[in-house]
């Protein structure tokens, strides 16, 4: 039997893993990672249980003792689950797969339209890795926050998908309507936003108390206390996982587009909408009343009441 009940196929892209790995620490189970690398074959769309898309050294890391379960998520870790399920493993996988229909548990977020099947679980947004314990533990860590000016205003700012970094003047907008909301701004830049941005975001910011967090700035990063401390958020609508993250708190959330979104990221924001979970920065600042959403909690319940971890 495997000294691990539980995989996590982990994929190289972060925001990928983090569906799995949010999943896997949110169970009553060890579990091991499985670090996934792909090779030029992982890019054909696999109909069948297969890990010819995995580097020789990726394959190697999958041997028996098999688990009883293993969580995965994106299209091109589905036909290694695939594989392993074969083998008798139990797969939950999220995103979409043409493989995932013959899995466990398919999670899906909602604004990819899902179809009612018995093994399909909707839910707003995607998975990610932060709980309400997380965020509790991160208001203590971050008590000093509570020493800014109320309200204290979240922002996350993301960047395009693709591109150069995000345009200095709308960074620079952005920052300015959000300094003008409340008593104080506490800010991240991620990688996406780029260096000139993240400067014209600062300048804009400079005339409120504020926190900004850069992109490679020393020290821990805030983002946990920010949104544990921030009274209302603005996420740019680029980032699923930051949106999904942000329906964690109880703060009232607002999207700030950011312009070439593409279809499936404006179909989450709708879906937030409809929720009464998001507005859109247009209706900002004024708050209004939403319940936190603890999907991935949903999502480990789901597992257990299943008995997918069940010997």
């Amino acid at each position: 039997m495997s000294a691990e009940p539980l995989w996590v196929l982990a994929d190289p892209r972060a925001g990928t893993a983090a569906q799995a790995l949010g999943i896997a620490e949110r169970l009553d189970a060890s579990h091991r990672v499985i670090s996934l690398a792909w090779g030029p074959l992982a890019r054909l769309p696999w109909p069948f249980g297969t890990l010819r898309g995995l580097t020789p050294e990726a394959r190697a890391a999958l041997s028996p003792p098999w688990p009883r379960l293993v969580i995965s998520a994106g299209r091109r870790s589905a036909p290694v689950a695939a594989w392993l399920q074969a083998r008798g493993v139990r797969v939950v996988h999220c995103m979409r797969s043409p493989l995932a229909g013959r899995f466990a548990l398919n999670i899906l977020g909602r604004h990819d339209n899902p179809p009612a099947a018995p093994n399909i679980l909707p839910i707003l947004g995607a998975a990610h890795r932060i709980s309400p314990a997380r965020l509790a533990a991160a208001r203590a860590e971050w008590a000093a926050l509570e020493a800014l000016p109320q309200p204290r205003i979240g922002l996350l700012l993301g960047g395009p998908i693709r591109g150069e970094g995000l345009a200095p003047g709308l960074a620079a907008t952005l920052g300015a309507q959000v300094a003008g909301f409340g008593g104080s701004v506490l800010a991240t830049a991620s990688r996406r936003t780029g260096d000139a941005a993240t400067r014209a975001l600062a300048a804009a910011l400079a005339p409120v108390p504020h926190r900004l967090y850069a992109w490679g700035d020393a020290g821990p990063n805030p983002l946990l206390g920010f949104m544990a401390w921030a009274d209302l958020l603005v996420v740019s609508g680029d980032s699923v996982s930051m949106l999904s993250e942000a329906l964690v708190t109880p703060a009232p959330l607002f999207i700030a587009p950011l312009g070439g979104e593409g279809r499936r990221h404006l179909a989450l924001h709708e879906s937030l909408y409809a929720a009464g979970q998001a507005r859109p920065l247009s209706a900002a600042p004024a708050p209004f009343a939403r319940p936190t959403l603890d999907e991935v909690g949903r999502i480990a319940a789901e597992i257990a009441a299943r008995g997918l971890l069940a010997g």
